[in-house]
């Protein structure tokens, strides 16, 4: 179980903190909830303590992990096909694993130097995005603007070397 102040990614919204466990009536049952403000946005969002591990909700990773996986995970090869290439990224992105995340993040950044990406890889492609740049301002105690150029400077990088 998590508890008020931990820093947790939850899988397709990105990382935040819990600010506090809620109890909420619903259907006659009292159940618990992590209420999570997320550091893009200021998104608040609940996530039922009962069901936090089956959904995939984890710790973020150290500075020196999420850095570590963004310097050295590539893109994947993926299929041509644009239905089993979109099937393939969201249970990548679905599993919450930052490697995972990075891999799609940056096989649809060389997809989008190749060739336009679809509205919907684009909205992928800013998915993901959004998940490592959560993760990184929560890991590193910077702002969404250093976090960015973080994660694009180290991927334009190691894509160009």
């Amino acid at each position: 179980m998590f508890s008020v102040g931990d820093k947790i990614v939850y899988p397709m919204y990105g990382a935040g903190v819990i600010q506090e466990i809620e109890e909420k009536e619903i259907d006659g049952k009292s159940c618990l909830y992590y209420a999570m403000l997320m550091p893009i946005g200021n998104l608040k969002i609940t996530i039922s303590v009962m069901k936090a591990e089956s959904l995939g909700v984890r710790f973020i990773s150290s500075s020196e992990e999420v850095l570590d996986t963004i310097k050295n995970v590539g893109p994947i090869e993926m299929s041509t096909n644009w239905n089993e290439r979109y099937k393939d990224n969201s249970a990548r992105i679905k599993t919450g694993e930052l490697k995972k995340v990075v891999e799609v993040f940056k096989t649809l950044i060389l997809r989008e130097r190749q060739r336009s990406l679809s509205s919907v890889e684009k909205k992928m492609l800013s998915n993901t995005k959004q998940i490592i740049v959560s993760e990184i301002i929560l890991s590193q105690g910077i702002e969404k603007s250093e976090a960015e150029k973080l994660l694009y400077d180290t991927t334009l990088t190691k894509a160009t070397a």
